[in-house]
């Protein structure tokens, strides 16, 4: 049994009220571990730190603060067996992807954003014969970064290394569904020689400390990634605050696939699209959309592939496909599924939980499934799902894609498969997400805005986007002939 704790001021720190929440490995379903149950107390000792630390760090040369994110992406690297173990138990996923994704992407994020701050740069106006404006971008001061448990290290380091970059001290929440990665990384923060009080990292349920984070009156700006319905309860909160805001929320992603694509590749990509990380990415593909001409021939194809992906306990080195995050997830997911059939589809593979064997006997496992015959208004068509369900349907023409791919309140991404260029970039352009991938999918260059569009977000990260968000622009105008 593992007791975790809290990261304040350089130093591990038992929650004051003393109050845990259970950590329970989705793929035995057994507590593990103790995750501390953060409250207004912890917050308070957090921010009494970074008040202290933000002088030193704001005003630090970005230089020296780039060396020491840096150095800290070389210790996620060297540590990224371990870590990958530990995201794998704590998540459910595949040890495999853990390795291969999560991890290296993790210090990927910091070697980005240590680089991209000696990168960063303001803009100058000049009004001939009379002046010149230039713009200053200056640290907000302390920040709240809330992530999910979906890829957990991997969006944590996503939203605190650019904080980090751009001068500002970060009071962090990993998920209390996921949260050991998180834990390691404060290890790390040490070994990097990152200053005490610049980092906090606060554990607990988001109805509380997260609540308590965002409402707090000295952070002065929140990323926020998780579900659109939290996403809104914190907009309605923090309006009359005035604090800057970044939402990067659900999604109910199209897959445009065209009579012209290239056919074994698409195959291949989508059934990668649609369950990775058991279909727990907000990016996923989850409807499907097939020109009518290769319907047939696609469903066949498809399922044949999706068919032969079974669950399996996810620290087998062969897993392709893990256990869901948690019981709760478990349960919804396949409530849809009983919702689906409900309202008419036709279940073409899966549709039911999975028994495997071994330690994982008492594990949240469910088959990759896939349906077809659900009209666009249909709740499983307009509902975020978050998991390895998805829906298959045809479509006649270009118009018909498109207004089936924009049918939904969300607005995340989407993927179009076609080998017709002059179609990508005039569908590219109409589709309402703001990812659009063509011919293929999770492909990122971390200097392009991430984001979404409706019910999927406010605001973008990545790049000079999350640089330009945890800054703060000052116009100075100096007007130098009278």
């Amino acid at each position: 049994m593992e007791t975790l704790a809290n990261f304040i001021n350089g130093e591990f720190i038992a929650p004051q009220e003393n109050s845990y929440l259970d950590n329970i490995e989705p793929a035995t379903g057994a507590v593990y571990g103790q995750v501390p149950n953060s409250g207004e107390a912890d917050l308070d000792l957090a921010i009494s730190a970074a008040e202290s630390a933000l002088p030193l760090w704001r005003n630090m040369p970005a230089e020296q603060r780039a060396d020491i994110l840096y150095k800290l992406a070389l210790l996620i690297e060297e540590n990224l067996e371990p870590l990958a173990q530990a995201e794998s138990q704590d998540n459910g996923k595949p040890l495999s992807l853990a390795r291969m994704v999560d991890i290296p992407r993790a210090a990927s994020n910091f070697k980005f954003f240590a680089q991209a701050s000696s990168q960063f740069a303001s803009q100058s106006h000049a009004m001939p014969g009379d002046a010149i404006n230039y713009t200053l971008r200056q640290p907000i001061g302390i920040v709240g970064c809330i992530s999910p448990w979906n890829l957990p290290l991997y969006l944590f380091t996503w939203k605190i290394a650019p904080a980090l970059a751009a001068g500002n001290c970060v009071i962090a929440k990993p998920s209390e569904v996921t949260p050991k990665t998180a834990a390691m990384l404060g290890e790390l923060c040490i070994q990097a020689g990152l200053p005490k009080g610049v980092l906090a990292i606060l554990h607990g349920e988001g109805g509380n400390i997260g609540s308590l984070i965002c409402n707090h009156p000295k952070v002065k700006a929140i990323s926020f990634t998780g579900g659109s319905v939290t996403g809104a309860a914190i907009a309605t909160q923090l309006a009359p605050t005035f604090k800057k805001l970044s939402l990067e929320l659900g999604g109910k992603n199209p897959a445009l696939v065209f009579a012209d694509c290239d056919f074994d590749k698409t195959v291949d990509e989508l059934v990668r699209a649609s369950f990775a990380n058991q279909g727990q990415i907000c990016l996923c593909a989850s409807r499907i959309y097939i020109e009518r001409s290769i319907y047939e021939k696609f469903k066949a194809a498809f399922i044949a592939k999706v068919s032969m992906v079974s669950p399996s306990d996810p620290l087998d080195e062969t897993s392709r496909m893990g256990a869901i995050v948690s019981q709760a997830q478990y349960n919804k997911v396949l409530s849809y599924i009983e919702l689906a059939k409900e309202e008419g589809a036709t279940v073409l593979t899966g549709g039911h939980s999975v028994d495997v064997e071994g330690r994982c006997q008492q594990g949240y496992f469910i088959a990759p499934t896939v349906v077809e015959g659900l009209p666009i208004e249909a709740r499983c068509n307009q509902e975020e799902i978050f998991g390895p369900l998805v829906t298959l349907e045809a479509f006649d023409d270009d118009e018909q894609a498109l207004a089936l791919a924009n049918g939904t309140n969300y607005g995340l991404a989407s993927t179009l498969w076609t080998e017709n260029i002059n179609r990508a970039h005039r569908i590219a352009e109409q589709i309402n997400t703001g990812i659009v991938w063509v011919n293929c999918w999770l492909h990122r260059d971390l200097r392009t805005p991430f984001g979404g569009m409706k019910a999927s977000g406010l605001g973008r990260e990545g790049g000079e986007e999350a640089m330009r968000f945890f800054t703060e622009p000052k116009n100075v105008c100096i007007k130098y002939n009278d």
